[in-house]
């Protein structure tokens, strides 16, 4: 038996191809995907934010810390009573907070041994910490 199917047409690859494919988007790079001088410069902003913060709370003892324009409050944690300064640094919200000497890491024991030490978080990840005006960054920034 014959079959009686219509011959197939042939197309050109090309032609539906370039008929079918999305349009060609052009991303613009996020906050994140920063160019290595653009890093650096935020890096260095945040280093001189960070220890003017642990310089004005834990060393000058002062109620209030001075970054810029803006001035925030220094503030003690309920249980413990360590010194604790919530700020902002390029729009970064970042807390500092003094060492518990009561805990068990290398930082504690710093402090117990007199040390002035302040860790810094940003979205509830340690981002940092200052011992004796010694920065430590923490993973990638």
């Amino acid at each position: 038996m014959l079959s009686m199917r219509k011959p197939s047409k042939n197309r050109d690859a090309t032609s539906t191809s370039a008929a079918q494919e999305p349009p060609i988007k052009i991303e613009q790079p996020s906050a994140s995907q920063v160019t290595p001088a653009q890093g650096e410069e935020q890096r260095d902003e945040l280093d001189e934010a960070i220890l003017a913060v642990w310089r004005q709370a834990l060393v000058e003892h002062a109620r209030r810390v001075q970054l810029g324009e803006q001035s925030y409050s220094v503030r003690r944690t309920p249980k413990r009573g360590l010194v604790q300064v919530d700020f902002e640094v390029g729009g970064q919200p970042i807390r500092g907070l003094e060492q518990n000497p009561q805990t068990n890491s290398r930082w504690a024991q710093l402090a117990r041994k007199g040390s002035r030490v302040m860790q810094f978080l940003s979205s509830g990840r340690y981002i940092a910490a200052i011992a004796d005006g010694k920065i430590t960054h923490y993973g990638r920034r």
